[in-house]
């Protein structure tokens, strides 16, 4: 069960838009993520080029947590809203649950939920 304190920590970083560091940071070794249905990327390191990947597709990016986070032992399930700006002038706007297992102060696996017509560029 991850202390609120470290749950906070976790929820700045996204929130100030360093999600690589958020990865690095707050992730097991052997973490897992998963988008949607699709099978699960697995292991930080891996995870961290994948989301700088992501990153270096982006002009800027603004992330926001809407509260309430619900936390159940080691079960964390938080609504993100993400806004993209694409280096093409276009931007999306997703909005996503993730669900989270932590094993102690990291997590370890990490499922989310969204609709992937959100990314499609505007």
């Amino acid at each position: 069960m991850p202390n609120p304190a470290t749950l906070e920590r976790f929820i700045a970083t996204v929130e100030s838009n360093q999600h690589d560091l958020a990865i690095e940071n707050f992730y097991t070794e052997d973490a897992s993520m998963q988008e949607n249905q699709s099978p699960p990327r697995r292991g930080r390191d891996n995870l961290v080029a994948n989301e700088r990947a992501v990153l270096s597709r982006i002009q800027s990016v603004s992330s926001q947590c809407i509260r309430p986070v619900f936390v159940h032992g080691d079960h964390v399930v938080i609504r993100w809203v993400f806004k993209f700006t694409w280096k093409d002038g276009t931007g999306s706007q997703i909005e996503e649950l993730t669900y989270q297992k932590w094993n102690g102060e990291l997590i370890q696996e990490e499922q989310f939920f969204y609709d992937p017509k959100q990314m499609v560029p505007k």
